[in-house]
C-alpha cells in the first residue's frame, strides 16, 4: 500500500522564512541597531554611516535574497535620514549612500547563488537517500525461523552515501544473511554494493554451498571493480539450528549467549570479494535465545578522544534485551552518545535471534557442513 503525503502549497513567489533566515534577519537587524545608536550617540555628524553597507551582507549569509533586498533598503533609507541631518556630508554623504545600494545589490547576489547551491544539495541529499534505500530494502521482523533487524547508520548529512549494505533472505537452504562493505563513498559505492545485493538476491537462491555464494559473488565484484576496489563481505547461513558463517576480510560477527560475548572469528582469514577469497566456513550450533550481531567496520573504528566504543564490553547489556530492534536502537543511542555525534564511517548494523526449533518441517542439516568448522 502507497501513503502519498500532501504538502501545504504557498502562494507563487511566497516562501516560509527559515529559522536560518530568520537568524540572518535578527542579526543584520542588531547590527542596523547598533549602528543607528551609535550615530545617535555621537550627535549630529554622520561618521558611521559607510557601517551600514555590511547590513545586508550579514543577512545574506542566511537569508533569501528578497529579505536582503528588504534589510538593504532599510540600511539605505537609514543612512540616508543620519545623511540628511549632518548638512556637513555632501557629496562623501552620498557616496555612502551609494554604497550601500550596490552592497544591497552585490549581498542579494550572492545570496542568490548561496540559495541555488544549497537547493541543489538538498536535492542531491534527496536522491542519495532514494538510492540508499533502493539498494537497502527493509529487512525482518521476522525471516524464516529467525527474528532479524537492521539499520544503517550515516555518518553524515551531506549527498556523500556509503557502500554498507546488508540482506536477509528466507532461501530453500535456509535464512541466508549478507552484510558488506564497499571500498569507498559515493555513487559509485553505491552502485557496486547494489551490484553485490543484485548477485546475492539471485545466487543465495541457487547455491546449497554458502562458499559457492561467496565465489559467485567475488566474480560479480572482479568483473564491476577496478584493482584497488573490494568488498568486504560476511555471509551467514542458519539452517536448522546451524549457523555456517563465510568472512571475506569482514569483522567477525558476535555472538551473544547467555551473557556472554563470543567474537566468532573466521577459521582462516580471507581476503575480500574481488580478490578471489579461498575461505573457510566456521560452524556453531546455535541454542534458542541466541543473539547474532553483524555489523561493518565502522562500528569498530567509532572512538572519542583516540578510545574506540567497547562493542564487545557493552554488546550484551546493550543488545540482549527487548526485541532485535529495540537492542540496536539501544546500540546506538550508545555509540552516537559515546563520539558526541560524530562518526567517522558509515555504520550498517544487522541484529538475529534464534528462537529454536519450530513445530513445522526443518530444512536438514547438510552433509557438507556436518564437521565443517575447518572445511
Amino acid at each position: 500500500m502507497l501513503f502519498r503525503v500532501t504538502m501545504p502549497t504557498l502562494p507563487p513567489g511566497r516562501r516560509p522564512l527559515s529559522p536560518a533566515s530568520r537568524a540572518g534577519l535578527g542579526a543584520a537587524l542588531v547590527l542596523l541597531a547598533v549602528v543607528s545608536a551609535v550615530e545617535l550617540a555621537d550627535g549630529r555628524q554622520a561618521h558611521f554611516v559607510g557601517l551600514l553597507a555590511a547590513v545586508p551582507f550579514l543577512a545574506a549569509v542566511f537569508a533569501f535574497w528578497q529579505t536582503v533586498l528588504v534589510v538593504g533598503a532599510i540600511a539605505a533609507i537609514t543612512g540616508s535620514v543620519f545623511v540628511a541631518a549632518d548638512p556637513s556630508q555632501g557629496m562623501s554623504g552620498l557616496v555612502n549612500i551609494v554604497g550601500i545600494v550596490l552592497s544591497t545589490g552585490i549581498a542579494a547576489t550572492v545570496a542568490t547563488i548561496r540559495q541555488r547551491q544549497a537547493d541543489r544539495i538538498a536535492q542531491l541529499q534527496r536522491l542519495a537517500a532514494v538510492a540508499q534505500q533502493a539498494v537497502l530494502r527493509p529487512i525482518g521482523p521476522q525471516v524464516g525461523s529467525l527474528a532479524v533487524a537492521g539499520r544503517y547508520i550515516s555518518a553524515t548529512a551531506a549527498a556523500d552515501i556509503g557502500g554498507d549494505l546488508y540482506e536477509a533472505l528466507d532461501t530453500p537452504y535456509g535464512v541466508r544473511i549478507i552484510i558488506g562493505d564497499v571500498r569507498g563513498k559515493g555513487l559509485d559505492a553505491v552502485r557496486l554494493a547494489s551490484i553485490v545485493l543484485g548477485s546475492y538476491r539471485h545466487v543465495a537462491y541457487e547455491r546449497a554451498d554458502l562458499k559457492a555464494v561467496a565465489a559467485d559473488l567475488d566474480r560479480a565484484v572482479a568483473r564491476s571493480v577496478g584493482d584497488e576496489d573490494f568488498v568486504t563481505a560476511a555471509l551467514v547461513e542458519e539452517r536448522g539450528g546451524t549457523l555456517t558463517i563465510v568472512n571475506c576480510g569482514h569483522p567477525a560477527p558476535l555472538l551473544l549467549r547467555r551473557g556472554e560475548v563470543i567474537p566468532l572469528e573466521p577459521a582462516a582469514p580471507a581476503p575480500p570479494l574481488g580478490f578471489m577469497p579461498e575461505v573457510k566456513t566456521r560452524v556453531e550450533r546455535l541454542e534458542p535465545g541466541d543473539r547474532l550481531l553483524l555489523f561493518t567496520d565502522g562500528l569498530g573504528e567509532a572512538r572519542r578522544d583516540g578510545e574506540f566504543f567497547p562493542t564487545a564490553d557493552r554488546a550484551w547489556r546493550l543488545l540482549g534485551h527487548g526485541t532485535v530492534g529495540d537492542g540496536l536502537a539501544s546500540l546506538e543511542t550508545a555509540l552516537i552518545d559515546w563520539v558526541h555525534g560524530r562518526l567517522e564511517d558509515d555504520i550498517a548494523l544487522v541484529l538475529l535471534e534464534y528462537a529454536g526449533a519450530g513445530d513445522g518441517p526443518t530444512v536438514p542439516i547438510p552433509s557438507w557442513e556436518v564437521g565443517a568448522a575447518g572445511s
